[in-house]
Formats: structure tokens, C-alpha cells, sequence
């Protein structure tokens, strides 16, 4: 079972919060084994909404399966930020140390500044401060324009509703595209973005639409990804002629077939096994393909 601990800091902003807490508490709802806590240095926290919060003030025993998070805050300038411990500081540092995420939504990436975790990394925050971050933190790399990034299991996303990308991102890091789709779609959240290089899944970039006949055919080549799925068979399945899905489908995607799209999910996942220390031969497997030489084609044009 993986923890989700969100740190709270007064001030905190409700949807920088509750978007990532949704996404997992959805992942949970569909037998994926999250639990979540909320720990704050006070019982109760303010917020920038005016709703207070309860919190818990005892750290949980964390491993390297959970996540911290720390959910943004409503201030002028990061420097103006509300204190945060030494103890909370210290906490971030051990559980990356310990080989655990941490991962912030907007000002959230300030702590992980002051808990050093940002030195030699790259990271993001809210375009209105990413300028001042990179002063505050010249060892960091901060990256503009992005919704989200990750580095050694220091993930940052540039605020409010990019928590919810953040959060989906990590969901199809863990589980797949499949569990992100079927999270996105539970949530009614389709306009997902993609954040920055390999951050966001195919599913997550190419599911900027509304058409339900393509989701659809989505949804099915998300979670068979790695089978032989024949264009008929699809076009059975969602209920239309294979012209009329092969013409939806590209339109709804800017252009990618439905073979493109598993193609696509298939390097994705295949690309995750190699960096984990899969030989090319044992990912192209893995994914699904009969012919290594096709993956090592694939990888070659995205280069």
C-alpha cells in the first residue's frame, strides 16, 4: 500500500490540494492501494479560501512507494512564504534520501528549495514565480513554460489546476495508461496537458477532445495496449465502421491512427522498461512487439 502524505502550510491554496488528493483518492476507488494523511506543523491550518483544515502533526512511517506532496500557498513573493520547519524540512530530506517521491504543486516547489531538494534538479513552479525561484535557487534549473517536471523522484508542477496533471502523470508512471485514462475520465477531466519531455503519456496528451467514439477506442487500446488489436476489431468494439473510426480518430488526435497511438504506448512503456534496466529485446516483448527491430525503429525516429 502506498501513502500519500500532503504537507500543509498555512495559507495553502484548496485546489492545489484537492485536485492531486482526487486523483489519488479515484486511483484508490478503482483497487489501486492508496491511503492518504494530512500532516501540518499545527492542528489546524488556514487556508487561502477560508476554509481551515485539520491535519495530523505526527509524521506516518514512510517507504520508498509513498509520496509527499506539498500543495501551494497564497503569498506575494516565495521569499514572503510562511515559515516551515526544520523538522518538516528534515522530513522531505529523509524520505528522498530513503528513496521516496516528493513532489510540490506551485509555491509548494519553495520547500522543496529550502530542503535542498531542488540543487542540481529541474523543476517548475506558477509563472509568476518562476523568476524569483531561480534567484533564490541558482543550483536549481528551473523550466519555464511547462506544467510539470521530474528529476530523481523530485517532481514540480507549475500550480492549481497543473496538480491534477502532476498527479495524473504520476498515477500512469505507476500503473500505467490505462488507470490514468480510467482516473481522467472518472474525474470528467479529458483536457489533459502535457507537462515537459516525457512527463505526460500518450494518454494524457492525446485526450484533448470530446469525442466519446474515440475515447472509447481510447480506453480499449490503453488498456490492451500490448496485444494485436486489429482495426476491425476496434471499430467492432466502439460500434462504427473502421473508415469512420480510422477518420474520428485521427481528427480527434491531430493526426495519429489508431495503430500510431499503440505504437506510441507501446515506446512509452517500453522506454519506462529500458531506463529500469530491460534489454531492448525484453521491453519490445514486453510491449508487445513480435520484431525487436520495430521498437529499435521507433526509438530511432524519436531521436
Amino acid at each position: 500500500m502506498s501513502h500519500i502524505a500532503f504537507l500543509l502550510v498555512p495559507g495553502l491554496h484548496l485546489l492545489d490540494l484537492a485536485g492531486p488528493a482526487q486523483v489519488f483518492s479515484t486511483a484508490a476507488d478503482f483497487g489501486h492501494s492508496y491511503t492518504l494523511g494530512y500532516i501540518a506543523e499545527q492542528p489546524l491550518v488556514p487556508t487561502a479560501q477560508g476554509l481551515p483544515l485539520v491535519a495530523q502533526t505526527d509524521w506516518p512511517d514512510l517507504g520508498p512507494e509513498d509520496l509527499i506532496v506539498v500543495p501551494g500557498w497564497r503569498a506575494p513573493t516565495l521569499a514572503g512564504s510562511p515559515a516551515i520547519g526544520a523538522a518538516a524540512l528534515q522530513s522531505l530530506r529523509d524520505h528522498h534520501a530513503r528513496g521516496g517521491t516528493v513532489a510540490s504543486v506551485c509555491a509548494g516547489a519553495e520547500a522543496l528549495g529550502r530542503a535542498g531538494l531542488l540543487d542540481g534538479r529541474r523543476c517548475t513552479t506558477h509563472h509568476d514565480v518562476q523568476d524569483e525561484l531561480a534567484r533564490r535557487y541558482p543550483r536549481a534549473t528551473v523550466v519555464r513554460d511547462v506544467l510539470h517536471t521530474a528529476d530523481d523522484r523530485v517532481v514540480t508542477s507549475a500550480g492549481i489546476a497543473s496538480g491534477i496533471d502532476l498527479a495524473l502523470h504520476l498515477i500512469a508512471t505507476r500503473h500505467g495508461p490505462a488507470v490514468a485514462a480510467q482516473v481522467a475520465r472518472d474525474m470528467v477531466v479529458y483536457a489533459r496537458r502535457n507537462g515537459h519531455e516525457s512527463q505526460a503519456s500518450a494518454m494524457l496528451r492525446y485526450r484533448s477532445h470530446l469525442d466519446d467514439t474515440v475515447h472509447h477506442a481510447q480506453d480499449v487500446l490503453d488498456a490492451r495496449y500490448d496485444q494485436a488489436l486489429p482495426l476491425s476489431a476496434l471499430a467492432t468494439t466502439v460500434g462504427v465502421s473502421e473508415r469512420t473510426l480510422t477518420r474520428l480518430f485521427t481528427r480527434a488526435t491531430g493526426g495519429l491512427t489508431p495503430l500510431r497511438y499503440q505504437q506510441t504506448l507501446r515506446l512509452e512503456r517500453a522506454e519506462h522498461l529500458i531506463s529500469h534496466g530491460a534489454t531492448v529485446d525484453a521491453a519490445a516483448r514486453a510491449v508487445g512487439f513480435e520484431d525487436p527491430r520495430m521498437l529499435r525503429r521507433l526509438r530511432a525516429r524519436k531521436s
